[in-house]
């Protein structure tokens, strides 16, 4: 298996991988909406043998106390049903986090299971002073630095591109 950035012959394979791992087709439409609005991106797919099987996004979010600081969100995170548990979403997240922090993100939030995003360093984005514009639980709202100490002393509302509200 192979990580890569996507390319854009790789738009509606991507979009299908989206489709396939999520009840609706909310997060491949974002995805979509994101490319040309959102910059900079991370847009990385996984890719066996010929097939994309799994595809990762991040965004750029804005902490309202900091508008200047350069800030990732991961979203949408999606593997083939078929190729799940094989160790593709972890390739995707680690490549995905070493990509944003090439590019100057200080840190990336993450909406997601509390059990999954732990084991690449990230932690409750309370224990950072952050709170999501979205009604989430304390444990799926979480951030994790790419710098050390970039989250130090910051507060505040973390808010994701105008195309999030539409989910």
């Amino acid at each position: 298996m192979r990580i890569r950035h996507e390319r854009r012959d790789d738009y509606p394979l991507v979009h299908a991988v989206n489709c396939a791992a999520f009840e609706t087709r909310a997060e491949a439409d974002l995805v979509d909406a994101l490319r040309p609005r959102a910059h900079p991106i991370v847009s990385l797919v996984a890719q066996q043998d010929t097939t994309i099987v799994g595809h990762i996004f991040f965004s750029p979010v804005t902490l309202g106390s900091e508008p200047a600081m350069t800030l990732a969100g991961l979203a949408p995170m999606a593997v083939l049903p078929a190729y799940q548990r094989r160790g593709i979403g972890s390739a995707l997240v680690r490549k995905g986090l070493d990509a944003c922090q090439r590019l100057g993100f200080r840190a990336v939030v993450v909406l997601g299971h509390s059990s999954f995003y732990p084991r690449f360093g990230f932690a409750s984005a309370s224990r950072f002073n952050l709170r999501s514009t979205y009604d989430v639980p304390d444990e799926v709202f979480m951030a994790v630095e790419l710098v050390d100490g970039a989250l130090r002393g910051k507060s505040g509302i973390v808010r994701y591109h105008p195309a999030f509200d539409g989910m």
